[in-house]
């Protein structure tokens, strides 16, 4: 095919895809033409040649077949979906065809060790969703079904924490504008509009029963044309058709409920910092306690503190496993050492059935399989391990496949095999018969030309006698120059070098072409038998990622029970109550940076809701975040940061913790601190846990505190869920008076000296004041401000008048009465002055009326609603 020709099959396939960019196979090349070879080359630094078609020319881009892989992942993560068109043998030469697409959701490419999840959506009603998320490069399929109250919020907060990459939205949430709005806010994933017809009822069910079975729909209690049956069906379809190869590794459709985990929407995530920070800066939770040896490891991590469980069984098991570790140290410390000879078992096989698995691949699945029985004899050793759920783990999968598989690919596979697989050298000799056979007679010629040498010394006297190979030559006879006249007549010369020349002989040529022959038979017959080796791995792919989770599960609690036992945290009770008491408490994250002061804390019956008050940087954010974090590892199953802890499960986690700016999306703070109180207050049960910081405090004082007074009430009386409230508004703290679960508690400051120090401890009772000006001060505001600021504080607690400073050439000065309330000007000298009007002369009748029904208002027996009512009718009165 001409080179024209070459470059019209190219714009005549990338027509016929939607993908971004087609990188189409030369040769030894895969070749981007047109526009796509300059932006390929652009974007990855690549140097652009000029190729002629029909009177035209295009540029050419190109890279070696052998190094496509790191250029189409760097594509991909660039958002670029990306077609890979590869070359076949015909009758009339060559042709090409698209094999397969590689987009954000299929990249199997992939060298990072976080999750790569595929995402279908689809909704039924305007309350109900399926969800359906695949992680391609391990095979994991999960799908869930969310319906009711919020439902749209909740399954944006599903998205946000799995974190897909790629995501599908169905036919009526592909042009719904809002909810791609709100979707776009909340992930970073590239959004994909699939075919309709793969989320339609039919199409999806019978693709999700033959990947999957025809019976398991039933048997996992899910409705065979349910909602989460479309997505599932719909991410099933994009995969097949994207040409990625992996549907195989896919084994097992996990179903989970809404009621399986805490609820933790996204602002809570964010808030609470889990798996990353809200500057940048420090450490997630998740880095913290992570001490994860395995890739697997890390993952599964990130996803228990991502996602609390509610089952009180399950977290019971995990506690026991990180408390058997725990009592184990060189126990501990074996098993950390064996895991972390595992490889990633769940990725290998999705690249086993992907076709992608090299030989050192393979190599890593039978090291990291070889693991296995030395973590159960490890676990079986110890009677501690051997009597905690850790032992039920490493049994978990099937011992005798995995034993099988491991043996196979120990009994194939040469220890240290050539990086391509055509070359020769990958399997084991002893594996097949035929391969033993070509090997034995390609090593007799090779020791026939290794042994030449001597033979023609020896033979003729040639003293300066090689015999060598190169690229350019061939096999030769390489004679020194002073010898060359006395080679025997069957040498014939080849190349004359400045001191040698260099002869061949027909034996030499035949033993050439013999070593030729037999050098690609045996390539063939190895990369034959390697591709047969990696189809039996890819059928027991289910025994892979068995054993990869049980590698991932058991990292995991090792991880934990290392960080409980470097930073002494304890054992939570766990149980099914509303209790939460805490002694001796810490931030953890915080704790490992500074000399952190434990807090206690006791949530009871008649003491479930908290006001907390104190200064500013005084440390009641962090001591609230403390017990939400508290709460949240102790039902990822973790040890807790505290002396002793019991915990009453939740079935949800809310927090409200500074609202971050959105203005760009036009919402103000104080909107979006409203959106997530209202949050909240839909979302929240008496089951769950609320943290709240600062409500209302976006707006107005008034309108702040009509806010979170109702917030409490609201919270109090119908929620009846344990709130813990920060507040700077020292009003709220009247209603510990009247709520009978409301208490007050504070953040103590030592003020008997000149400075004020901030003890960082937990107190009962209201704070007296905000120490406002002392933060100031430490905050760095200039002195003559601090100063001047204290003079005007320390008057207005005296009741003092305060004159308002003005500059050189003022001959007024304003003075605010504390006493009357009032502004009146001042003469130059001091002395008050002006019409009784300026001064504020005197009270009107109607003024006075309205004074006396504001002296006799009892603010702790109205409610915020009627206050503001009452305020306006006034306003109104006093204007007339």
């Amino acid at each position: 095919m001409t080179e024209g020709g070459i470059v019209g099959e190219f714009l005549s396939l990338k027509e016929g895809t939607d993908a971004d960019l087609l990188a189409m196979q030369c040769g030894d090349f895969y070749e981007f033409f047109a526009d796509d070879a300059e932006l390929v080359a652009e974007e990855l630094d690549l140097r652009v040649s000029t190729k002629s078609s029909h009177g035209s020319s295009y540029p050419m881009a190109g890279v070696p077949l052998s190094e496509l892989t790191p250029y189409l992942k760097a594509l991909v993560e660039r958002g670029y979906r990306v077609a890979v068109a590869d070359q076949y043998e015909t009758e009339d030469g060559h042709a090409r065809e698209i094999t397969r697409v590689a987009t954000p959701g299929t990249l199997i490419e992939t060298s990072d060790d976080d999750a790569r999840y595929l995402a279908g959506i689809v909704r039924v009603a305007d309350e109900c969703y399926g969800l359906a998320f695949a992680e391609v490069t391990t095979g994991r399929f999960l799908v869930t079904r969310i319906e009711g109250e919020d439902a749209t919020a909740r399954a944006i907060t599903e998205c946000y924490r799995y974190d897909p990459v790629e995501i599908l939205p169905g036919p009526d949430l592909g042009e719904d504008e809002d909810f791609l709005d709100a979707l776009s806010e909340r992930t970073d994933a590239e959004v994909t509009l699939h075919e309709k017809n793969a989320f339609a009822p039919g199409a999806a069910t019978h693709t999700t029963r033959e990947q999957f079975g025809r019976e398991t729909l039933s048997s996992l209690g899910l409705e065979s044309e349910g909602p989460e049956v479309r997505a599932a069906g719909a991410v099933l379809s994009y995969v097949e058709e994207t040409g990625l190869g992996v549907l195989p590794s896919m084994t097992r459709l996990q179903p989970y409920g809404a009621d399986d985990f805490v609820s933790c929407d996204v602002t809570t995530q964010r808030n609470l910092e889990l798996t990353e920070t809200m500057t940048g800066a420090g450490q997630s939770l998740f880095e913290t306690v992570d001490h994860t040896v395995t890739s697997a490891g890390g993952r599964l991590l990130k996803e228990w503190l991502g996602r609390p469980r509610r089952s009180l069984g399950e977290l019971h098991r995990r506690q026991d496993g990180v408390g058997a570790l725990c009592e184990r140290a060189l126990a501990r410390e074996d098993l950390r050492d064996l895991l972390g000879e595992a490889y990633d078992l769940e990725r290998l096989a999705s690249r086993a059935t992907h076709g992608s698995a090299d030989a050192h691949a393979l190599l890593r699945a039978r090291d990291s399989l070889a693991v296995l029985p030395k973590v159960a004899d490890l676990i079986g050793g110890d009677d501690r391990l051997a009597e905690s759920p850790l032992s039920g783990i490493v049994d978990r999968p099937d011992r005798e496949a995995t034993r099988e598989l491991h043996d196979a690919l120990a009994a194939a596979l040469a220890d240290d095999p050539p990086k391509t697989l055509r070359e020769g050298g990958l399997i084991e000799r002893g594996y097949d018969a035929d391969l033993d056979e070509l090997v034995d007679r390609h090593e007799a010629a090779l020791e026939w030309i290794e042994n030449l040498g001597r033979r023609e010394k020896e033979e003729h006297g040639i003293t300066h006698l090689q015999v060598d190979r190169n690229k350019t030559d061939g096999y030769y006879i390489q004679v020194g120059k002073s010898e060359a006249e006395d080679v025997p007549e069957e040498y014939r010369q080849v190349k004359t070098l400045k001191n040698s020349v260099r002869f061949t002989t027909d034996a030499l040529e035949e033993r050439e072409r013999e070593i030729l022959r037999l050098e690609e038979a045996r390539g063939e017959l190895e990369y034959e038998l390697f591709c047969e080796l990696r189809e039996r791995v890819a059928d027991r792919a289910n025994v892979l990622q068995d054993a990869g989770r049980a590698i991932a599960e058991l990292d995991s609690l090792a991880s934990l029970s290392t960080h409980a036992v470097e930073n002494r945290w304890v054992r939570p009770e766990l149980e099914e109550s509303k209790e939460l008491d805490v002694e001796a408490g810490r931030h953890p994250v915080v704790e490992r940076t500074t000399e952190f002061v434990p807090n206690d804390l006791s949530l009871t019956g008649d003491r479930e809701f908290l006001i907390v008050t104190g200064p500013n940087m005084s440390g009641k954010s962090t001591y609230m975040r403390q017990v939400a974090l508290i709460v949240l590892l102790a039902q990822v199953g973790s040890f807790v940061p505290a002396e002793r802890a019991k915990i009453g499960l939740v079935d949800g986690i809310y927090t409200r913790v500074g609202a971050l700016d959105e203005l760009a999306q036009g919402r103000s703070t104080f909107m979006v601190e409203m959106q997530e109180l209202s949050n909240i207050l839909h979302s929240a049960t008496e089951d769950s846990l609320v943290i709240l910081d600062e409500v209302g405090r976006g707006t107005a004082t008034y309108d702040g505190i009509s806010i979170a007074w109702a917030t409490t009430e609201y919270l109090h009386n119908e929620i009846r869920a344990k709130t813990l409230f920060a507040t700077h508004y020292h009003e709220l703290t009247a209603l510990a008076d009247h709520l009978e679960r409301v208490e007050n508690v504070h953040v103590a400051v030592d003020d008997t000296g000149e400075d004020v120090t901030f003890l960082r401890t937990i107190r009962g009772g209201p704070t007296d004041r905000s120490y406002g000006v002392h933060v100031a001060d430490l905050a760095g505001v200039p002195e003559p401000v601090v100063s001047r600021s204290r003079d005007v504080l320390d008057r207005l607690r005296a009741e003092k008048a305060i004159e308002a400073r003005g500059g050189s050439e003022t001959t007024q000065q304003v003075v605010f009465d504390v006493g009357s309330g009032r502004m009146k000007t001042a003469s130059a000298d001091g002395g008050a002055g002006g019409s009784d009007e300026e001064a504020g002369g005197s009270i009107d009748p109607e003024t006075e009326a309205v004074l006396s029904e504001l002296s006799g208002v009892e603010l702790a027996d109205v409610s915020p609603i009627e206050l503001m009512t009452r305020v306006q009718e006034w306003q109104g009165r006093l204007r007339e």
